[in-house]
């Protein structure tokens, strides 16, 4: 069989190499790439990206051998049908390992083409590392890297202005320019360097903070032969994601037109605050999961597209989102149900078999960042408890009935099912110790008053909270979730 390098032509790879991308993996190439590929097809924009291992092992000699031609299967529900969608991205140029040559890493700081930077390191990856220094060939810490980056472009062009660059890193971490920025000035000062040159990297780089939204779900390794019967050829380092896009960019808007993908149908949004955008993603998309998935695994389901699939769990979720969750946020009505309704969509992609316990992990901090807001938000617009979301919070505390087997937390779903409960040893310690007692009233009292929780809150303080946790409590002791949630709706 061909290999992809044989089949497709390289139709983009060979522009100037505008863009220097830390990062190499599954998301980016899933992500960023494809919508720097659909920029230059469209006739927006004509540049490739050179792609650069962040850490030593990485897919550089994969991704060279293929000319750094890939295929992306986008899979998911569109217009309430199935349907799957495969281009072959032809944006990336080569991809270089600095830690065997870090001299062609400082080749590109030396080009007078380079205009942005891309980045996705892990959350850990923009975070200050002692013991770094400029002559390390690289430095460890990607913010060092950075660093060391920038001075040999700011020597190579005398520190001309025009000749700085924009950042768009997509680590999941707040304000994750703004954290890159500072991390790097904090090394150029350590490092010594001359006064101009921190000077330079403040006036004559642009560092956004971003906001990135989309499930990949990576190299589909059991369906190889599916793939390589429908396309004709063998791509080692075929990707696949579902069908949503978002990438939320702050920074001023003349910087768009350095890297104009928000002219192509990709969903990219330029602001001047992603913070609205940020807290729709977290109440909606990852509340819906954390609010939704603990009850619908104690009504037996599995996986997400199982209680999708199920009017009374589906109803439940959509009551969350559409009259509880949404009342409490700030952004256009329209604009919030348009992405709830892709939210849903999502979910049920027949596509992504997602777990319900992959997805508990770390529900106690999960539920106060993502469903908590909401509930008090609730009960500060309207005076009265959100039902449906009080309902969830019940559901969570009675996911975590637990006691301690040798070193693992076990809970029971009523039909006799085990699993695990993964989270802080603390977290877990404090719930088995706590439902030893067996008081619906007073678990919930326990709960709701642990501060530790909730940010420093005592919820036993919202009036009547307690009581109706402890009502639900109760009724699960007896009844089953799916029909106490069936009541409900």
């Amino acid at each position: 069989m061909k290999k992809i390098n044989e089949a497709v032509t390289k139709t983009y790879g060979n522009y100037p190499e505008r863009i220097l991308q830390f990062g190499e993996g599954n998301f980016l190439r899933a992500f960023t790439d494809w919508m720097i590929d659909k920029a230059n097809r469209d006739g927006v924009y004509e540049g490739s990206i050179v792609l650069c291992q962040p850490i030593a092992p990485g897919l550089a000699n994969l991704i060279n051998e293929q000319d750094g031609i890939y295929t992306l299967a986008m899979r998911g529900i569109e217009n309430g049908c199935a349907t799957e969608k495969i281009e072959q991205i032809t944006s990336v140029s080569r991809c270089i390992n600095p830690y065997e040559n870090y001299e062609a890493l400082m080749e590109i700081a030396r080009s007078a083409d380079l205009k942005v930077i891309i980045s996705n390191t892990t959350e850990a990856g923009i975070s200050y590392k002692s013991g770094c220094s400029i002559n390390d060939a690289p430095p460890a810490a990607f913010p060092a890297k950075i660093t060391a980056f920038l001075y040999e472009r700011y020597k190579a062009f005398n520190g001309a202005e025009d000749k700085g660059l924009l950042f768009l890193p997509v680590e999941l971490i707040d304000n994750n320019g703004t954290e890159l920025k500072r991390i790097v000035l904090q090394y150029a000062n350590e490092w010594n360097l001359e006064a101009e040159f921190i000077s330079w990297i403040e006036t004559a780089n642009k560092f956004t903070n971003t906001l990135v939204d989309r499930i990949v779900t990576g190299y589909p390794k059991d369906e190889l032969s599916y793939f390589e019967e429908k396309l004709g050829y063998k791509d080692n380092i075929i990707v696949t994601s579902e069908l949503f896009n978002l990438w939320v960019i702050e920074g001023k808007e003349e910087w768009s037109s350095i890297l104009p993908i928000h002219k192509t149908d990709a969903n990219v949004i330029w602001t001047s605050d992603a913070k609205p955008y940020k807290k729709r993603k977290v109440r909606i998309l990852n509340g819906a999961h954390t609010s939704t998935v603990l009850a619908a695994y104690l009504a037996g389901h599995d996986i997400v597209l199982d209680f999708m699939n199920d009017e009374v769990v589906k109803t439940f979720l959509d009551k969350v989102i559409y009259e509880e969750v949404i009342p409490t946020l700030d952004l256009p009505k329209d604009e919030l149900e348009s992405f709830a309704a892709a939210v849903s969509d999502r979910f049920a992609n027949p596509y992504i078999k997602h777990k319900l316990l992959d997805i508990s992990l770390n529900s106690c901090s999960k539920f106060n960042a993502r469903c908590m807001p909401s509930l008090l938000g609730y009960v500060e617009a309207t005076g009265n408890l959100p039902k449906y979301l009080t309902f969830a919070l019940a559901s969570f505390i009675k996911f975590y009935n637990i006691t301690k087997t040798e070193d693992v937390y076990v809970g029971t779903r009523k039909d006799g099912t085990s699993y695990n409960v993964n989270d802080d040893a603390e977290v877990l310690e404090f719930f088995a110790k706590v439902w030893a007692e067996k008081d619906a009233a007073g678990i919930a009292k326990a709960v709701l008053s642990n501060t530790n929780f909730w940010s420093g809150k005592d919820l036993t303080t919202v009036d009547g909270l307690a009581e109706a946790v402890a009502s639900y409590l109760k009724a699960m002791e007896t009844n089953d979730i799916r029909d106490l949630m069936k009541e409900l709706i």
